[in-house]
C-alpha cells in the first residue's frame, strides 16, 4: 500500500527553515499517494535551482540534470517509456529564463507530462538577484533601483501556446495544491502548474501574509468556465490585489507521443532488441 513513508528520502533537507518548496514537496507527496502510484510508475526531472533539488527529497525514479534542460530530459524518457508518469520541477528562473525555449516547445508538442514551476520570483540558489517574474520595479540585492522589465506572464503564454492545462497554486495551501498536482497528473498531455512559492530569504515582498491577503479559488463558485479560452487569457492577466489560484484552462488535444506509429503497441523500452540487426546495419556506414 502506497503512503507519505513510501516516498520519504533520508537525504538531508537544507532548505531555508520556512521556505515555500516544504509546502510544495508536501503537495507533491499527497498528490502521489492519493492518485496510489507506486515509486516504480514515477519519474521526477529537475534542473538546477533551489526547486530542481525536489528529487533529492522523494524516493522514486529521479533525474538532476543541467540548468533548464528539465524539459528535454523529460521528452526523451517520455519517448523511451510513455506509460511513465513523469513531473517536472522547475524553479521560475530554471523554467522561464534559461528554459524558456524548452517550455515553449514542450506546450507545443503537447508533452503528457506535469510541470511544477515553484516561483518565488527571484533566483534563490544564487542569493536574490531578479527572475524573469519579478514584478516591475521589485528592488534585489542585484536590481537596487529596481527591477525594469516587464514580469513574465507564464500562465498566458501557455494558454496562448495551446498548453491542454494550465494551472496556478499556492504553496501556503498544501490541500489545494495537492488537488491540483492529482489533476494535472489524470489530464492527458501538458500540464503546467506555476506555484506560488514564497522565498523567506531573499524575497522580502511577496511573503505567505501578502500571498494571504490575496490569493482566491477561481474555480470555488463554479463561474469560471475552465473551456473559454478568452476567460483564461483574461483571469491569467489578474495580479495585484487579487490573486486567483485554481485551474484556468483546460482542453484535450492528441500527444505527442500517441501521434507516433512506433509506440502504438507499446514503449521503445518493451521492444525486442536485436543485436545481430545492429550491427548489420552499423557496418553499413
Amino acid at each position: 500500500m502506497v503512503s507519505i513513508k513510501t516516498y520519504e528520502s533520508d537525504y538531508e533537507n537544507q532548505w531555508c527553515p520556512g521556505c515555500g518548496n516544504f509546502g510544495i514537496l508536501s503537495a507533491i507527496k499527497d498528490a502521489l499517494v492519493k492518485l496510489d502510484l507506486t515509486p516504480d510508475k514515477v519519474l521526477i526531472i529537475s534542473g538546477i535551482g533551489q526547486a530542481a533539488k525536489t528529487p533529492h527529497f522523494l524516493k522514486c525514479n529521479t533525474f538532476h540534470g543541467l540548468h533548464g534542460r528539465a524539459l528535454p530530459v523529460a521528452t526523451g524518457a517520455k519517448m523511451a517509456n510513455h506509460r511513465l508518469n513523469i513531473l517536472v520541477n522547475s524553479g521560475d528562473g530554471d523554467c522561464y529564463g534559461e528554459g524558456g525555449n524548452h517550455f515553449m516547445h514542450a506546450i507545443r508538442r503537447n508533452l503528457d507530462i506535469t510541470l511544477l514551476a515553484h516561483n518565488n520570483k527571484v533566483y534563490g540558489l544564487t542569493k536574490g538577484q531578479a527572475s524573469p517574474t519579478a514584478d516591475l520595479g521589485m528592488v534585489t540585492k542585484q536590481q537596487q533601483a529596481g527591477v525594469t522589465s516587464e514580469s513574465f506572464n507564464p500562465l498566458a503564454v501557455a494558454i496562448s501556446l495551446g498548453a491542454g492545462f494550465v494551472a496556478r497554486g499556492f504553496a501556503g495551501n498544501t490541500e489545494h495544491l495537492s488537488n491540483l498536482i492529482q489533476a494535472g497528473f489524470r489530464h492527458k498531455g501538458f500540464s503546467l502548474i506555476d506555484i506560488l512559492q514564497p522565498c523567506v530569504s531573499f524575497n522580502s515582498v511577496n511573503t505567505y501574509d501578502w500571498y494571504k491577503k490575496r490569493v482566491y479559488d477561481l474555480n470555488a463558485k463554479a463561474k469560471h468556465r475552465t473551456e473559454d479560452f478568452t476567460a483564461a487569457i483574461t483571469a491569467a492577466r489578474v495580479w495585484g490585489d487579487k490573486i486567483p489560484i485554481g485551474i484556468f484552462y483546460r482542453k484535450e488535444i492528441p500527444t505527442f507521443t500517441d501521434q507516433i506509429p512506433a509506440l502504438k503497441k507499446r514503449p521503445l523500452i518493451a521492444k525486442v532488441y536485436s543485436q545481430k540487426r545492429l550491427q548489420a546495419l552499423l557496418s553499413e556506414q
